[in-house]
C-alpha cells in the first residue's frame, strides 16, 4: 500500500483503479473519513462508483495504518496539508472529486475554499460547517480515560448506528478497528473541528456539492446542514430516514449511488 510522508507522519492511501477499459480519461474522487474510522470503511462505494472513477481512500493522521507522532502540532492548516500531499501524490495536478464524512467533511469543505481549482465537486456526509453546533463530544476524554477506547468505541457505535443497522460481522469490525484509532489523534482533531468556524468563506465553495446527512445524528442537528446548504453556493441536501452519525457505512449502497447520481448530472 502507498503513503506518502508529510510532518514526521506516513500516510497511508489507496488506489482503486476498476474503471472501464473506454472511460480511463474519466476523473478521481478522493474520500476522506472521520474521527475513529479508517479507509475500509469506503469499500462498500466501490461496486458503484468503481466502473467510472478512479478510487482513492486514505487513513487520516492516527488511524489505520496512518502514523501520527505525539508531539503533531493540530491544526486546520495541518489537516489541509495532509490531504493535500495524500490529493497531489496520488492524483498530481488534477482536480478531483472530494467526499469527506464527519470532521473529514469539514476538512474537505475547508481544502475546497482554499483550493477551489482543485476540486471538481464536493460531497459533505455528515459533516458542518460550525465547530461549535457539533453536540455530544464532552463526554469524549473521560470515557477513553475510565474506559479505554475498547469503551469509547462502544459508546460510539450507539451513537453510530441503530440497532440492527449492521450485520454483527460489519459492526465487530467497525468497533475493533474504531478502538485501535490513537485516542490523542482523535481528541486533538476534534479540538481542531470544535473551533472550526467556515461561515465567512463559503462562497468559494462554489463548485457542485452534495449535502448528504442522516435524520438522527447525536452530533450535527439537521438544522446545521440546512444552514451550510443555504450558504452554499450551488448545493443539494439530501436527508437520510432512520439513520445516525454512521451514515456512510451504514447506508453505503444507497449513498454510492446518491453520489454516482450526482456526479451524472453535473458532469
Amino acid at each position: 500500500m502507498p503513503s506518502v510522508r508529510i510532518a514526521n507522519c506516513d500516510l497511508s492511501y489507496n488506489v482503486v483503479d476498476q474503471r472501464l477499459p473506454w472511460l480511463t480519461n474519466s476523473s478521481n474522487i478522493v474520500f476522506h473519513h472521520g474521527v475513529g474510522a479508517c479507509a475500509a470503511m469506503w469499500r462498500g462505494w466501490f461496486s458503484t462508483l468503481g466502473e467510472r472513477h478512479r478510487l482513492v481512500t486514505f487513513d487520516k493522521r492516527g488511524h489505520g495504518r496512518s502514523t501520527c507522532p505525539p508531539d503533531h502540532h493540530w491544526d486546520m492548516p495541518a489537516m489541509l496539508a495532509d490531504l493535500d500531499a495524500v490529493i497531489r501524490d496520488s492524483c498530481g495536478d488534477a482536480s478531483v472529486h472530494l467526499v469527506g464524512e464527519s470532521i473529514g467533511a469539514t476538512v474537505c469543505l475547508a481544502y475546497a475554499m482554499t483550493w477551489p481549482e482543485r476540486v471538481r465537486t464536493l460531497t459533505i456526509s455528515n459533516g458542518a460547517h460550525l465547530g461549535v453546533s457539533v453536540e455530544a463530544l464532552d463526554d469524549w476524554a473521560t470515557t477513553m480515560r475510565d474506559d479505554g477506547m475498547d469503551g469509547w468505541s462502544k459508546m460510539m457505535m450507539q451513537r453510530r448506528f441503530y440497532p440492527g443497522a449492521l450485520s454483527k460481522d460489519a459492526a465487530a469490525w467497525f468497533e475493533a478497528q474504531q478502538a485501535s484509532a490513537d485516542s490523542h489523534a482523535i481528541l486533538s482533531a476534534v479540538e481542531v473541528l470544535v473551533g472550526a468556524d467556515l461561515r465567512e468563506d463559503l462562497p468559494l465553495a462554489s463548485m457542485p456539492t452534495l449535502i448528504m446527512h442522516p435524520d438522527a445524528s447525536p452530533f450535527i442537528p439537521v438544522p446545521v446542514v440546512a444552514d451550510l446548504h443555504s450558504r452554499l453556493p450551488d448545493a443539494r441536501l439530501k436527508v437520510f430516514a432512520h439513520a445516525k452519525h454512521g451514515l456512510p457505512f451504514s447506508h453505503a449502497s444507497v449513498c454510492a449511488q446518491t453520489v454516482r447520481d450526482f456526479l451524472s448530472e453535473v458532469e
